[in-house]
């Protein structure tokens, strides 16, 4: 290769640095490329949870609030994989979740992705925010409680009862809607005191048979049960332990169930709306006497039906 001359430095050396200066915006564009608005800073995230203290078997109101336009927002949340919905008047994003009453306390994870507008980029940001959870303080003092035999020592007819009503449990407890249908504050199926919480160990007939995953009414028989929010009922039928049961699916995973029922006022597939009467209390199954057990699951877990009435929901 031919030497270049003092001269032909001098005057190569322009081009040498426009040559490099452009090797430079070739490196430095992609970064400048996927920064935008969204992606600024995580700060620049809104993100909130409530009711203010977070507890195990309770429900929570994740609502999030992006520093740019969004096309949609999902979560992950000990193990549970959800979508928001958006609210036009708060430009926020919200989502209902909840706490298995297993979880031991601590801090934990809400993990988001979010689709920006289209031609935003990137493509898809990640966050993530942590929450504490505290103990919800159940009560641990099992309640004495007396039932017919059959419901503590079936025999081979009523255990096959028992067995057919639990594959009916397990294919239609587990169906998670993709659309949600309940809108704003779930309300008291009953107008009536609370005999028994959510979480107590139940002991019957001298057996701790399993933990109290509703709330009891102390309602007379034929008193009218409604719909805690609007929904499609799910199953409507008797079974051995629920009696005469209804089940509403509210979208996302989100159940409510009405046991002991003295009659069925809906049928499978109905839609409903809150505060419709979906059936009659009563004794039927396994109970100690009349009354009104509801329960409140969410995609798996029970969740404390109390808990749920006193959050507030867009």
């Amino acid at each position: 290769m031919a030497a270049v001359r003092p001269g032909q430095a001098r005057r190569l050396l322009p081009c040498y640095l426009w040559i490099l200066a452009s090797c430079a915006l070739v490196f430095i564009s992609p970064t400048i490329s996927s920064t935008s608005a969204l992606a600024a800073s995580d700060s620049d995230w809104t993100v909130e949870a409530q009711p203010t203290q977070l507890v195990n078997g309770g429900p929570v109101l994740f609502q999030v609030k992006p520093p740019g336009k969004i096309d949609s927002l999902t979560g992950s949340w000990l193990g549970h994989q959800f979508t928001f919905s958006y609210d036009a008047s708060t430009k926020s994003w919200f989502a209902l979740a909840g706490i298995n009453l297993d979880t031991t306390p601590g801090e934990y994870p809400l993990e988001l992705s979010a689709v920006p507008a289209a031609g935003k980029t990137p493509s898809r940001l990640t966050l993530t925010r942590r929450f504490a959870v505290a103990d919800g303080n159940y009560p641990k003092i099992p309640g004495k409680l007396s039932v017919e035999g059959k419901f503590t020592e079936p025999d081979p007819e009523q255990q096959k009862q028992i067995e057919e009503a639990s594959k009916i449990k397990k294919e239609y407890l587990t169906r998670v809607t993709a659309e949600r249908g309940w809108e704003g504050q779930f309300v008291a199926p009953a107008e009536a005191d609370i005999s028994d919480g959510f979480g107590i160990q139940r002991v019957f007939n001298g057996k701790a048979l399993s933990t109290h995953y509703g709330l009891d009414y102390r309602v007379h028989t034929g008193t009218p049960v409604t719909a805690m929010n609007s929904g499609t009922v799910l199953l409507a039928r008797f079974l051995y332990y629920e009696g005469n049961f209804v089940v509403i699916d509210h979208g996302q995973g989100l159940l409510t169930l009405y046991l002991h029922l003295s009659e069925l006022k809906v049928k499978e597939g109905d839609p409903v709306k809150r505060g419709q009467i979906v059936g009659l209390s009563g004794g039927t199954g396994r109970a100690t006497g009349p009354h009104l057990d509801v329960r409140v699951r969410w995609q798996g877990i029970y969740l404390d039906p109390a808990r749920l009435l006193q959050l507030p929901l867009p």
